[in-house]
Parts: structure tokens; C-alpha cells; sequence
């Protein structure tokens, strides 16, 4: 049995950030990290952007050597015993720990009876995948309109691959976006050659011959050489709930992001924590929060006393346009619009109950740290006030 002052579940980027928190309080503690890919720790945003256009594999890779951390790679946990301080992993390799943190992530929603062939894009694995493909010529039909199905399509046909875009919802992003930018981006991804299909659920994928079919509730089957899902995640709580943790959407954590167990702490995509300026709970499944959080829980597993009350933001490409994000931005809040260039450059403001809950800055840099104060004013605030209230550009 192998004891560690610091065990990390996980292996992504929380898990990296951790390890260099706890260096920042702890610079003699030992820290292993055991994590199911076979991959050290890498940034996950590059899989569906920058490496798509030229930028360096190696760029991906958190150095992490210097924190004396131990990899654990290709081992997944399956046991957590609380009392004991013991986590077991699929090989019966058991693993004793001071403080214990959970980056766990997420695992991807699949068809069901689906050939195994079709990508559920989250990993490097599924990066080198879809790259492959795309290198060897295949047409595609990417599935979900949402944050992954979007930056994925455009990544693919920027490769000058045949790409057909299959969205449930009317528009792309539509959970997001104001309904008029949503229905503009179908015809953005039009005229840059993506065939769009909305207003369709897929309902079956299977096999004609060699090729693949996707079968939906709203048009005829569609045949590709290749299918890609991003049909987002659902929190990895199985360890946790087996070890009687709270969980909810996701592991609940206090201000310090300890669990209901005060030893075990948990951060990143699978962690559900109150955030001040919102006034509520939320699970985040984004860079920034994996930074931040994961850095934040392990500087507390060392003693640090840290409130987390950062509110994280979020940021995509899509072919030419891109965006920064932050707070609560659903299309079901009242949303306020301020076009520098209409479609092209503003602001978009998410309105409730009286005060601004989420801010998209549409080709707009630098407004990220102002959109958090206006967000984190108690208002009220009217959509007639917001004009003008964050330059665009």
C-alpha cells in the first residue's frame, strides 16, 4: 500500500493546478495523482481549437514535473473508504492519503447501442481520432449544436472536410444565444460550407455497409465515414456517492471546497459550489474554473483557509468569431444586445430579476474582470441602463 500526504483523483487540468497549489503552502508533502486516461495532466481547450490551426501538440502538456507529484496514469478508482483514508483502483492497488481531492471530471453521454466507432469528443485520445480522420479525407456528421458540437464542426471543415451539423434546438447555440444570433450563426456555418440540420433529434446511429447512419426524429438518415458527439457530460460522482458523500449536481463543496467530509475536498468539473456573486450553486465545466478551483482546493488540503468565491469565465472559437463569457448566460434570462457590428462585435447582457447575471463579450477582449463587477452589483439594474455600460470591441 502506498501513502500520500496529498491524493489527487484525476488526472486533468484541476488536477495539475492542485498539485501546484499545494506546492505553493506544502513544499515537502508527498502528492500522488491517479488518473484513468494514459496521459499526464494536458489543456483540454486546444483539442477543438488552437490545434486545429497550426499551433504546436507539445504546447498542450502541463509541466507539472517540478511539484515531485507521482503520476498514476491509466488506473481508475473505484473504491473510496472515508474511515480508513483508503482509495482503491481497478487493479486492486490501494492508495492511503492524508487529504484527499476529487477532480474526477465528467464522463460523456453516448448512444445507446451505438457502433464504437462513433467519437464522443472530450480527450486527446478522441483529438488524434478526429484528426486522423479529417486527415484522411472522410466526410462527417457532428451531432449537438451546443459549446463542443459547434467548435468541432467549424474545426473540422476549416480542414475542407465535408461536415454536416445535426442541432436539435432551431438554432446553434440556442441554450446560449439570443435567438436572432443563434439563427444567424446557421447561416454563418452555411456560407463557410457546414450543412446545418435543425430542429432534429438523433434517435438511432448504426451501420449501412462501411459507412455509419444517423437516424433522426425530424429529416431522412444521414450516411457519413465518420460520426462525432458532443452531446456534453454528466459530473463523475460514483466514487463520491459510494463513499456517502453529498452530492447533487456534482460533489457539493463548502467556501473552502471540502466536502462533506472535511478531509476530502473536490474541484473542477465535477465540484458544485456556491458562488457569492450569482447567489447560488453551480457546476462549471470550463478552463478557467479547473485553474482557479483546482489551484484554490489544493492550497486549502495544505492549510491555506481560502475562500473560493471566484466567478469563472469561459471563452470559443468558431471559424472566424470568438468569444469570452462569464456568469450565468442562458438564453432563457431576458437578454440585452449592444451591436457595435451587428453580429459581428458587442455585448450581450443576461438580465434576472433585476440585475445582470451573465455577460457575453461577442469579438470583445479585455471586459472579462468589468463584466464580473456588473455582474456582482445588487442592482436594480434595467435592459435600459446596459447601452453602451461595457465598450465593445
Amino acid at each position: 500500500m502506498t501513502r500520500f500526504d496529498y491524493l489527487i483523483v484525476g488526472g486533468g487540468m484541476a488536477a495539475a493546478a492542485a498539485a501546484r497549489g499545494i506546492r505553493k503552502e506544502d513544499p515537502n508533502g508527498t502528492i500522488g495523482i491517479v488518473g484513468a486516461e494514459p496521459h499526464p495532466p494536458y489543456d483540454r481547450p486546444p483539442l477543438t481549437k488552437g490545434l486545429w490551426k497550426g499551433d504546436d501538440p507539445d504546447g498542450i502538456w502541463r509541466r507539472i514535473g517540478d511539484t515531485g507529484a507521482e503520476l498514476i496514469l491509466g488506473r481508475r478508482a473505484e473504491r473510496l473508504d472515508p474511515a480508513t483514508k483508503r482509495v482503491t483502483d481497478d487493479t486492486e492497488t490501494v492508495y492511503e492519503y492524508g487529504k484527499l481531492l476529487l477532480a474526477t471530471g465528467g464522463r460523456t453521454r453516448r448512444f445507446r447501442d451505438a457502433p464504437e466507432s462513433v467519437v464522443y469528443f472530450r480527450t486527446l485520445d478522441d483529438y488524434r481520432n478526429v484528426r486522423s480522420l479529417a486527415d484522411r479525407g472522410v466526410d462527417f456528421v457532428v451531432v449537438g449544436g451546443g459549446f463542443i458540437g459547434s467548435e468541432i464542426a467549424a474545426a473540422i471543415r476549416m480542414q475542407n472536410r465535408e461536415v454536416t451539423l445535426v442541432v436539435q434546438e432551431e438554432g446553434i447555440g440556442a441554450r446560449v444565444y439570443p435567438p436572432e444570433l443563434s439563427r444567424w450563426l446557421v447561416d454563418y456555418y452555411r456560407e463557410k460550407g457546414v450543412t446545418v440540420r435543425l430542429g432534429e433529434r438523433v434517435s438511432r446511429v448504426g451501420m449501412r455497409g462501411a459507412r455509419l447512419e444517423v437516424g433522426s426524429d425530424g429529416g431522412e438518415p444521414m450516411v457519413a465515414d465518420a460520426v462525432v458527439a458532443g452531446l456534453g457530460i454528466e459530473p463523475e460522482v460514483g466514487l463520491a456517492r459510494q463513499a456517502g458523500l453529498a452530492v447533487s449536481d456534482g460533489v457539493e463543496v463548502d467556501e473552502q471546497l471540502r466536502t462533506s467530509r472535511s478531509e476530502i475536498y473536490a474541484a473542477g468539473d465535477v465540484a458544485n459550489f456556491h458562488n457569492p456573486a450569482l447567489g447560488k450553486r453551480i457546476r462549471v465545466e470550463h478552463e478557467d474554473n479547473a485553474n482557479t478551483m483546482g489551484e484554490t482546493a489544493g492550497r486549502n488540503m495544505a492549510r491555506a483557509g481560502i475562500r473560493y468565491d471566484h466567478l469563472p469565465m469561459f471563452y470559443s472559437d468558431l471559424f472566424d468569431l470568438g468569444y469570452e463569457a462569464v456568469g450565468d448566460v442562458s438564453s432563457r434570462h431576458e437578454t440585452v444586445v449592444d451591436w457595435k457590428e451587428r453580429f459581428r462585435e458587442g455585448v450581450i447582457y443576461y438580465l434576472d430579476g433585476g440585475r445582470v447575471r451573465g455577460v457575453l463579450l461577442w469579438n470583445t477582449w479585455g471586459q472579462v474582470d468589468a463584466a464580473r463587477a456588473l455582474i456582482a452589483e445588487p442592482g436594480p439594474i434595467r435592459a435600459g441602463q446596459l447601452k453602451g455600460r461595457l465598450p465593445a470591441g
